[in-house]
């Protein structure tokens, strides 16, 4: 119910009059407007409150797929870790199963001497780890090697001013050594070098080893033992 005009009139000139209840009054209005401001004030706190409170309702949802994800990227890297390693061991079966294939058709016949080495030629790189293996022809004119004058063959690799005669044989036998033995012999006669002795073989017989650290040869299978 509003005021009436006789009551106005003297709350004006109340206001006009009395100092104290002026300011009284004029204290009870700031106040409420404080009282509105404060209200508004908490009403928008609420709100972002709850704007905040949906933010990390939010995040914690997107940490939870992250973190998903990241299990799922290390399964994957897990799995392709695996298939690797088996690539790489197929690709290691797949070598030495060549490399048996290649002794066994040299065996049979199928294969030349000739064709054995170029065959297996990335073996000796393998083993020596040089990319170069020339094959030299030189003459044996006291009969060292087969007891008579004639032309020796042999592979030859030169490393940091190491030589090296290399060999490759389907089958090894001590025979086979001592021939290598003989062709070293005639080799620093012929260059005035003492070589170093490589004999790889696909199958080497058991008293093989024995005569070779007799002789220092180093000899080698051609398939991988480790």
């Amino acid at each position: 119910m509003g005021l009436s005009p006789m009551e106005k009139e003297r709350l004006l000139k109340a206001l006009e009059e009395d100092r104290e209840f002026r300011y009284a009054l004029m204290g009870l209005l700031g106040y409420r407007e404080v009282l509105e401001r404060t209200a508004r004030l908490e009403e928008r706190m609420m709100k972002l409150e709850e704007r905040f409170a949906d933010l990390e309702d939010r995040f914690l949802k997107l940490e939870e797929r992250v973190a998903k994800l990241e299990e799922r990227f290390a399964e994957l890297a897990e799995r392709q870790q695996k298939l690797d390693e088996r690539m790489a061991r197929l690709e290691s079966e797949m070598i030495e199963t060549r490399r048996v294939v290649t002794v066994i058709a040299h065996r049979f016949g199928v294969l030349s001497e000739a064709g054995l080495r170029e065959a297996l030629k990335y073996v000796v790189q393998e083993v020596l780890g040089a990319a170069t293996v020339e094959r030299k022809v030189f003459r044996d004119d006291e009969g060292i090697v087969y007891g008579h004058s004639t032309n020796v063959e042999i592979d030859v690799v030169v490393r940091d001013r190491e030589h090296i005669l290399v060999e490759v044989k389907s089958r090894v036998s001590r025979g086979d050594l001592a021939e290598l033995y003989r062709i070293g012999q005639v080799y620093e006669k012929k260059y005035g070098v003492k070589p170093r002795l490589l004999m790889i073989g696909g199958f080497i017989d058991p008293e093989a080893y024995t005569t070779a650290h007799k002789l220092k040869i180093d000899l080698k299978p051609i398939t991988r033992t480790e």
